[in-house]
């Protein structure tokens, strides 16, 4: 028979024992930095705390207690597919070595950003939650990945390991230990595709850069970097991992979200009066980000939310009466929302824009990205083109909705990677999809007015 329990006590500031804590303030960890001169300089990180992390996990921890807490931790991939770290870096470390890890600094989602600032920011926080990983995983040599385009990062980030290899915070016996590792950036290929994890191996192997077939996966031999089990880590989930350590798997576990918990760090972009980077804790409402008085400070002319792109230019659009969801991995992927959260780029876009002009330059983008190895993403870009040419022309037919959802329907597939060897079809469809479903008004103005709704409401403004 279960027995009942006693009643709670008063504790001594009146509140019954066991009940849960008082809420503790969000603090910001991963831009804190931000703004502070010198603070991608090796001295200023260790003011404030840097390495702490990796030395006690390499002389206090075992790989197989690092790996236990960032598991326990919760902390899932900001890099779009939310992927728990812990069970990667676990799946990793059970195949036989040599082993490798690489950090997709990439970021070539129009609308994304955060990486870049918090590369130039805090390089050596990278280079620590590097440190780390690679002790639990069983890696002595890893690289950065990084976009070629972005030089400054590239130099910031050589001269963060420039600096911690002459410190004897990389190389051979880190912190007195028999630990080594090597950590090299490479400048990858200006190429959309590169952001897809094996073909961005592909192209650090110096091959063009094309998605591989899975299985094997990347964590297994034969799927990895130069054929050996590989972690593919993204920039803002490795900077997580240091405070992991310091703080403990419960802090982090404890801010936002339950099932995918954490400090996520937001790029704001389009209609805002603020855009820029705000970090917060994940799950923080979408319409708190864009009208929050910390974050974005609504839209200019308090015009209306028209909609929202949650994960960046590749995700499926959020209607203006749909900003109550919560900015999570989960969250966004559930009905009645089916978007992704990406890596956080938001882009608003006001009641002047017309869906079908966002539509037409989006696939475009896509179109001129698709590496066209698989033949629904290579084709079916073109033609949703082509007919969303035609419609903005004045020339599009009634028909032509049903085309393009057809030829969209016929890239993705659900699950996601269904047709295609990589993510780049999905992404292309998707908004495309989301917005002849949520915003079909403005595509049946194009084909009825043979205009642009935008010159009608330039005409009654």
């Amino acid at each position: 028979m279960a027995q009942t329990p006693p009643p709670a006590s008063p504790a001594p500031d009146g509140a019954p024992q066991g009940a849960p804590p008082p809420a503790v303030p969000f603090e910001r960890v991963l831009t804190a930095a931000m703004g502070q001169p010198g603070s991608h300089e090796l001295d200023h990180y260790l003011r404030r705390g840097g390495y702490v992390g990796a030395h006690k996990a390499l002389t206090s921890m075992t790989p197989e207690e690092v790996i236990k807490v960032v598991t326990d931790s919760k902390l899932r991939g900001r890099g779009g597919a939310g992927f728990p770290a812990g069970i990667k870096w676990s799946g990793t470390r059970g195949n036989p070595a040599p082993r490798y890890l690489v950090v997709n600094a990439d970021e070539s989602e129009p609308g994304t950003y955060g990486n870049r600032y918090a590369m130039d920011t805090d390089p050596h926080m990278l280079l620590e939650g590097m440190i780390i990983c690679s002790f639990a995983v069983g890696i002595n040599l890893a690289y950065i990945y990084i976009r070629g385009e972005n030089l400054h990062g590239y130099e910031t980030l050589e001269l963060a390991v420039r600096q911690a290899r002459e410190r004897g915070y990389l190389g051979r016996g880190l912190f007195g230990t028999d630990f080594n590792l090597e950590i090299y950036v490479h400048r990858g290929a200006g190429a959309y595709v590169c952001g897809e994890e094996t073909a961005l191996m592909e192209s650090l192997e110096g091959k063009r850069a094309q998605p591989r077939t899975r299985p094997p996966h990347p964590f297994q031999v034969g799927g990895g970097l130069f054929g050996r089990p590989t972690v593919v880590n993204n920039v803002e989930t490795l900077m997580c991992v240091p405070h992991i350590i310091v703080r403990g798997a419960e802090w982090f576990a404890a801010i936002g979200s339950p099932n995918c918990p954490g400090p996520k760090v937001y790029c704001v972009s389009g209609n805002v009066n603020r855009p820029g980077i705000y970090e917060a804790p994940m799950g923080l409402l979408l319409s708190e980000l864009i009208f929050g008085d910390e974050y974005a400070q609504g839209v200019p002319g308090g015009r209306a939310v028209k909609a929202v792109s949650p994960g960046a230019l590749a995700s499926p659009l959020i209607s203006g009466g749909e900003l109550e969801v919560k900015l999570d991995v989960d969250a966004v992927r559930a009905p009645p929302y089916r978007t992704q959260l990406g890596a956080g780029g938001i882009i608003v876009y006001d009641d002047s824009v017309c869906m079908v002009e966002l539509l037409l330059r989006a696939e475009q983008f896509f179109a001129h990205e698709s590496c066209g190895k698989c033949v629904p993403c290579r084709e079916g870009t073109h033609w949703m083109v082509d007919v969303l040419r035609r419609i903005t022309a004045g020339r599009g037919r009634e028909k032509d909705l049903d085309l393009l959802n057809n030829v969209a329907g016929n890239m993705s597939g659900l699950p996601f990677h269904q047709r295609t060897l990589c993510a780049l079809a999905d992404f292309a469809a998707g908004p495309m999809m989301s917005a002849i479903g949520k915003f079909r008004e403005d595509f049946d103005y194009h084909i009825r007015e043979q205009a642009c709704p935008q010159q009608r409401q330039l005409a009654h403004a």
